[in-house]
């Protein structure tokens, strides 16, 4: 069967006339071009492209099965978490605020907390400061910043540092997290100290991050922007052991937080990236340069006008009184080791001390010692000094313990520093020969003496200048500091004796057996030898030196404890120690301490130098206040050309002059009418054996029965 073919005819070659009719058949679709035929990728592309699937397929479930743990870690966390404000302050130590005389803080140890804040009672300043500088996208991330992490992983390998070290891009939340130890209590079983805590709440490692994200995800679950907000301006450390806003604000400017400025609280949140380098008790100037960049921050991002910017470049923070003081450091230091550890270096309360200190007189005794040093000392020189001054009742109202005024925990030399005490101790022999009824114008020959001492063999004392007076009155001998009488009259009324009257007046440090009592060849701390002549100038009784007045947790009106000193026991007759404030007076006016002399004051003290010039003391007191000065070196180096007539009655001079200010103080309630001399004369029998207070005391027993004479 033959195929049927298409019939042969040619292509009409000219488009059909109008109005003719079509032919029945369709005009042919036209053709499609032929699609070239797709090349073959080599294998090798292809096995790249499955590579490439095999990893996204693998990242995006991977990503869906991460973020669905991280979410479920996240839910665990925010239904484990406790309210806001049990991780407002979780502390393990407590603080300790004080407060002067007056009533005005001074000084501040452990970790200063304000108490609880909520963030909406803080100045508006300082949360716009908070976020402007740490977390400018607060209100709008879930806790972690991926864009933040970015940012700061490129601003890292910029700068030449691992990707992680430097800075670390968390957000306020994450921050926050960390400041709780990711909800980690302080155990003291567990960690060998808080140091180390905290050290490791500031870890940060690659898996402590994960774990700090996971928390801050939690948290945002569990609280509000501004509760997380509160737990921040609660718990963040800002320099100067001020742990929060509220304490910082009352710690640097003495007031609440909710009335701060916005100098103010730029300076603070400036503290939040350094907080002991840009503390501005530290440096305040560096401060006052970190607060202008949060302001220029703060302007950038719509927090001030134009206006309040510039108003707080041109007007910095400046510190409140106390703050920029900085005083009490030696004082503070001392207090704190006068009350319990429970209240005060342990203490997990907050803790207010009332104290003795007086602003005022620190400052002069600060200012005196310094223009001392500066104009009378040699550049270079690394003696030290110390300084004293209490009340006659021994409240102590200044304490300086080194050259270093700005200080503290350090070595205290008014306290802590034992020395040798020199003819300082003097009066404490004159103190019994007049309470035995001796008075200041009876005599005793300044000679060439010595005592046998049994198991030390033949003691021979010697003047300061090796010149002998012969006979003088007791008040002479005391004014001319003269070894020989001083040891002398403490073997005549016996050693025992003299040693119990020091002691009874609050000398507790361990005396010397032998003669050389008498010439002080026993160690005692400054604050110690000060309080005994105290308690010469309130008429005879013994004082116990104290800068406590009372202690009271925060909050509380009632006192814990009270005054831990003052007044105690009568130690010598209100008559003797008239008579022997009246040759203390002496010394001033006509004896070795005539260089404490202040015109229109009446004064009484001692001068002392020690073996070799060791050291060097100088203790008076006019009728309103007792200062005691000790100058030497802290390895015990001789002096050099330093006594105690010398540069620590300069400094006595000076610290008076200012503590008095321009207003004398009242007489001296000394001995007014002397009486000549009444009781036999003080000379014991040379190469005499060792006598003992039972002399002194059959003595006194006759002179009872017999009468003076």
């Amino acid at each position: 069967m033959s195929r049927s073919r298409k019939p042969l005819v040619a292509e009409r070659r000219y488009p059909a006339k109008a109005g003719s009719k079509p032919s029945g058949r369709k005009p042919n679709p036209p053709k499609r071009p032929r699609k070239a035929k797709a090349k073959r990728r080599p294998w090798y592309a292809r096995l790249v492209a499955w590579i490439a699937r095999l990893i996204w397929s693998i990242t995006w479930r991977g990503t869906v099965i991460v973020t669905g743990l991280v979410a479920i870690a996240a839910i665990y966390v925010a239904m484990t978490l406790p309210d806001a404000e049990v991780f407002a302050d979780q502390r393990a130590r407590g603080s300790v605020t004080m407060l002067d005389r007056d009533g005005q803080t001074f000084a501040w140890r452990g970790d200063q907390y304000g108490g609880f804040t909520q963030a909406s009672a803080v100045s508006p300043h300082v949360r716009n400061a908070v976020i402007a500088t740490e977390d400018k996208r607060f209100y709008s991330h879930l806790g972690v910043s991926p864009r933040g992490i970015a940012s700061a992983v490129r601003i890292n390998l910029r700068e030449g540092r691992g990707p992680l070290s430097g800075h670390g891009g968390s957000t306020l939340t994450q921050q926050t997290a960390k400041l709780v130890c990711l909800g980690v209590p302080y155990d003291p079983d567990a960690w060998p100290s808080e140091a180390a805590y905290e050290a490791d709440c500031r870890e940060g490692s690659i898996t402590r991050k994960v774990r700090e994200a996971i928390y801050a995800l939690g948290m945002e679950i569990k609280y509000s922007k501004d509760e997380i907000l509160t737990i921040y301006l609660n718990r963040a450390f800002l320099g100067s052991t001020a742990r929060g806003f509220e304490a910082a604000s009352q710690r640097y400017f003495g007031k609440p937080a909710s009335q701060v400025s916005p100098a103010e609280a730029a300076m603070m949140a400036g503290l939040l990236v350094a907080p002991s380098r840009f503390a501005p008790t530290n440096n305040l100037e560096r401060s006052q340069e970190r607060a202008a960049t949060v302001v220029h921050l703060m302007e950038e991002q719509g927090y001030l006008s134009f206006a309040e910017a510039r108003d707080a470049q041109d007007n910095p923070a400046t510190l409140s009184k106390a703050a920029a003081a900085r005083q009490g450091g030696y004082f503070a230091d001392w207090v704190m080791g006068t009350g319990p550890d429970f209240f005060t270096y342990d203490t997990t309360e907050d803790v207010i001390l009332k104290t003795t200190f007086d602003p005022r007189i620190q400052r002069a005794a600060e200012e005196a010692l310094t223009l001392i040093f500066d104009t009378k000392v040699r550049e270079g020189s690394e003696a030290e000094a110390a300084i004293v001054v209490m009340s006659a009742d021994g409240a102590v109202r200044a304490m300086v313990g080194g050259r270093d005024l700005r200080v503290n925990g350090a070595f205290n030399r008014a306290t802590q520093a034992n020395r040798q005490t020199g003819s300082t101790f003097k009066p404490f022999v004159y103190a019994t020969a007049m309470d035995l009824g001796y008075g200041p114008l009876d005599t005793v020959v300044d000679e060439p003496w010595s005592i046998n001492v049994p198991g030390s063999g033949t003691y021979a004392p010697a003047n300061y200048n090796n010149e002998f007076a012969g006979r003088v009155t007791l008040t002479e001998a005391l004014a001319r500091s003269l070894n020989i009488p001083a040891v002398k009259i403490s073997e005549s009324l016996g050693r025992d004796l003299v040693r119990k009257v020091a002691e009874d007046f609050g000398i507790d440090s361990k005396l010397a057996n032998g003669p050389a009592l008498a010439l002080g060849a026993s160690e005692s701390t400054l604050l110690e030898m000060t309080g005994a002549y105290a308690g010469i100038l309130n008429g005879g009784s013994s004082v116990t030196p104290y800068g406590l007045i009372d202690l009271r947790l925060l909050g509380d009106d009632d006192p814990l404890m009270g005054t831990g000193g003052g007044i105690g026991d009568r130690v010598i007759q209100e008559e003797a120690a008239e008579k022997l404030m009246y040759m203390m007076n002496a010394v001033i006016t006509e004896g070795s301490g005539r260089r404490a002399a202040i015109d229109g004051y009446e004064i009484a003290g001692k001068t002392g130098t020690t073996q070799a010039a060791r050291d060097a003391w100088f203790i008076g007191f006019t009728a309103d206040y007792v200062a005691g000065v000790w100058m030497g070196y802290d390895d015990n180096r001789p002096l050099t050309g330093v006594t105690g007539s010398g540069l620590p009655a300069d400094i006595w001079r000076e610290t008076m002059s200012r503590v008095h200010g321009e207003i004398p103080p009242p007489p001296l309630p000394m001995a007014r009418r002397i009486e000549t001399p009444q009781a036999p004369e003080l000379a014991p029998q040379a190469q005499a054996d060792e006598p003992g207070a039972v002399e002194g005391l059959i003595l006194d027993v006759l002179r009872g029965i017999l009468g003076d004479g």
